[in-house]
């Protein structure tokens, strides 16, 4: 039996009361890993702003959200590459709850391509997404914040491949590159304010979509993401939002320009020049051990 045998339901790690009162904008909240950290968010007692650019999926998130939770979720149609109307969103998220506490930024885009086949346009669609957009909210939340003296907190969504760099995602590798930068750059400008600003680098937390499009057809079947964790299983989505929650939370107010981790080892295994002797049947290491005593 392995670990994924083994493996038990998550349950939320927080007193119900730990985000209480809070306003928090999800950027791709209505869909993915961004729904799954705004229901946990809302069974805490925040209230919810999830944006996208699909008003329809909002919607029907959002009224999920509410049946599921009790809590209060509204839904505002937003492109966060464009920063007027980032700055739209946030006038209508203060205008619906009285001012923003928390933004997450959680919109993104991925495709996996070898670099040379890709075009300039599709590079540029994902730098746009990612980068800029992660910018732009950050920058209208942070002027926000700063004017009204409000201590915000900023959590961001990178990979474990925004500190190492990784073939054929070079797109992403780039963007979430700069996301990490900026993280660690506005801890220490903006702490002076009272704002925290950290991220979290999930490994493996797969969605139905998200990984479908991802990993169409073929590579889905040859690309078990459980082979390259130590934990030998993917992410529950409880658990990214576990952390997610804390991370937001009054709980981490001394935690800043951070980047957490969680992924079950999974960069680590890859890091290690030998890791992948893991491989090796046990024979054969009988066989090494009496050579090398020999």
């Amino acid at each position: 039996m392995n670990n994924s045998d083994k493996q038990k339901p998550v349950g939320g790690a927080l007193r119900d009361d730990a985000l209480k009162g809070k306003a928090i904008i999800i950027t791709g909240g209505g869909t993915g890993l961004g729904k799954a950290m705004g229901i946990y968010f809302l069974k805490l007692g925040a209230n919810l702003v999830i944006t996208s650019r699909n008003y329809n999926v909002l919607k029907e998130t959002a009224a999920e959200m509410e049946a599921e939770t009790g809590g209060r979720a509204i839904a505002i149609t937003c492109d966060v590459r464009k920063y007027d109307e980032v700055e739209n969103m946030l006038h209508a998220a203060i205008n619906a709850f009285g001012r923003v506490d928390v933004l997450l930024n959680n919109a993104a885009g991925n495709f996996i391509s070898p670099t040379e086949r890709l075009s300039a346009n599709a590079f540029s669609a994902i730098i746009d997404i990612v980068l800029k957009g992660s910018v732009n909210c950050s920058l209208a939340l942070g002027k926000y914040w700063i004017a009204e003296k409000i201590p915000g907190v900023m959590l961001n969504i990178i990979t474990t491949y925004a500190f190492t760099g990784s073939a054929y995602v070079v797109p992403s590798a780039c963007a979430k590159g700069g996301v990490l930068a900026l993280t660690r750059s506005l801890a220490v400008e903006w702490g002076k304010y009272g704002i925290r600003t950290n991220a979290i680098a999930p490994g493996p937390f797969p969605t139905k979509g998200a990984w479908d499009r991802l990993l169409p057809g073929e590579l889905a079947e040859k690309f078990d993401f459980k082979d390259k964790v130590p934990l030998k299983r993917v992410g529950d989505h409880q658990e990214l939002a576990n952390l997610a929650a804390f991370l937001v939370s009054d709980s981490s107010g001394y935690i800043n320009g951070e980047v957490i981790t969680i992924d079950g080892g999974e960069w680590l295994q890859g890091a290690g020049q030998f890791n992948m002797l893991e491989m090796v049947p046990d024979e054969m290491w009988e066989a090494t051990d009496k050579a090398r005593r020999g």
